[in-house]
């Protein structure tokens, strides 16, 4: 397992000397620790992406790039056990999900892209018969990658990924508490021939080393997942160099029941739009709306459903639930929880610190409380943990008017057995998702991306590529 700095195709460490400690969340013990990088290592790194743009990589073809990326989703498949259980031993989730799920999506991601890299041009234009009038696009420049902690490699390739296939550069910056699949994909990138300056990968904190980046003159573009505080300091730090920024941010999405719906399969859809990842998911479904004449009937099955999704050690196969992301993060929901309680909130399953028998790790039940009203604390701020607010509603309406009534619009789903009310209801809700009779579904071909304060721009799909190029218009006299 390396844990050094991937700068221009070498291995290093901070010059500073100093480190971060990577804890596991399921044993609380610190398992690796990687440098904590200062200016100096991320003025190397973007000497090195700017050389690049200018070097081999911007001298090949575009077919030969695409080989290049393709070859770093194969990598990623051959070595999915390894990577995967870096992926468990950083974030807690269950290894299950980390090799089946996250993995093979990532390397999906840089397959899906590796086909556009031959196939993005500019256009003729038809002007005035004097003149030749055609648009070339070009790479932006040196992107900036930023992700955060709950899918550490998934989400780094739906940056790294289009950025590499439309010919940039890029400089990734993993969350302190993840950084190790981050590095293990620099160690891919060399292993399949990347030219140097290509792919640089700087470990840090987003305090410190996050805000150099922000800031720094040589960085085009910065892509960021994240919290919406975050990304808003994101925009206030890149105004003075004006950096393209695209950002995908907080949620608190709404998964509406109608009194039609097949309710064993919403039952379904309800605990794993919440509880998947732990709920440490930017989509996840945290805002339960349901019809009030099959409310009290839904909510004992949701509940019992609830009770028997047991935390287990994440490295065990047959795990389903794994260990909360950091110390952190367990007494941020925590605290959710109790504040849900002060404000009048029933309590019907969860609630409380897990024990998986070794007294050890950052486990949570997973909790659902009922009696939630529009107002309340957990109905309106992202928990980014497995805690589920279930709110009533009248009418179709009403239903409606809830889940807009907040200031994200990441993801949305309604549950209907009638076809034309879920295409009405698509239509209306305020969100970048909407699922209908499923929840959490992704795929690279599909974009993903925010309304409202959940950020802009989008991740995956042809339509990612446009943020990591730009468009050049060329004249010529023919006269």
């Amino acid at each position: 397992m390396r844990t050094e700095l991937f700068i221009n195709n070498e291995w290093r460490t901070a010059g500073s000397g100093r480190s971060i400690d990577v804890v596991n969340p399921a044993t609380e013990e610190v398992v690796a620790a990687v440098p904590a990088s200062d200016q100096a290592e991320l003025d190397q790194a973007v000497a090195a992406a700017r050389a690049a743009l200018s070097g081999p990589w911007a001298a090949m073809s575009p077919r030969d790039r695409g080989r290049l990326v393709w070859a770093i989703g194969q990598r990623l498949l051959d070595k999915a056990d390894e990577v995967a259980r870096l992926e468990t031993l950083h974030n807690g989730k269950p290894i299950t999900e980390s090799r089946q799920i996250d993995i093979p999506a990532a390397a999906a991601c840089f397959q899906y892209y590796a086909g556009w890299a031959d196939k993005i041009h500019g256009e003729t234009v038809p002007v005035d018969a004097n003149y030749l009038a055609y648009t070339l696009r070009e790479p932006v420049g040196v992107v900036a990658a930023i992700v955060p902690w709950n899918f550490p490699l998934l989400l780094a390739s739906w940056k790294v990924a289009p950025a590499l296939a439309c010919g940039n550069t890029v400089i990734l910056k993993p969350a302190s508490q993840t950084p190790l699949t981050a590095i293990a994909l620099a160690e891919i990138a060399s292993e399949v021939g990347l030219p140097p300056g290509v792919l640089n990968v700087l470990t840090g904190s987003g305090t410190t080393l996050g805000r150099m980046i922000v800031a720094h003159p040589g960085i085009d573009k910065i892509a960021f997942t994240g919290d919406t505080s975050t990304g808003r300091e994101i925009m206030r730090g890149s105004a003075d160099t004006l950096k393209r920024i695209t950002l995908e941010l907080g949620g608190k999405s709404p998964n509406i029941v109608l009194a039609d719906a097949d309710l064993d399969a919403a039952v379904r859809g309800a605990t794993t739009g919440i509880f998947y990842g732990k709920g440490e998911v930017c989509a996840a479904g945290s805002r339960l709306l349901i019809d009030r004449s099959i409310r009290d009937e839904f909510l004992d099955k949701v509940a019992a459903r609830a009770k028997k999704m047991l935390p287990g050690d994440p490295m065990d196969p047959k795990t389903r639930t794994g260990a909360i992301a950091s110390k952190t993060q367990l007494q941020r929901d925590l605290k959710y929880i109790e504040t849900a309680k002060s404000e009048g909130a029933t309590l019907l399953a969860g609630g409380v610190r897990a024990d998986i028998g070794t007294g050890k790790g950052y486990f949570l039940q997973p909790t659902v409380f009922a009696g939630v009203t529009p107002s309340m604390t957990i109905a309106r701020e992202e928990i980014f943990g497995p805690v589920l607010a279930a709110i009533e509603f009248a009418d179709l309406d009403e239903a409606i008017a809830r889940a807009n009534d907040s200031s994200y619009g990441l993801a949305a789903a309604v549950w209907t057995k009638d076809v034309k009310k879920a295409h009405q209801v698509a239509r209306r809700l305020q969100a970048g998702t909407v699922w209908v009779n499923t929840y959490n579904v992704y795929d690279t071909a599909v974009p993903f991306g925010g309304y409202k304060q959940s950020g802009f721009g989008r991740e995956m799909s042809m339509h990612a590529l446009e943020h990591y190029t730009q468009i050049k218009s060329v004249w010529i006299d023919l006269t």
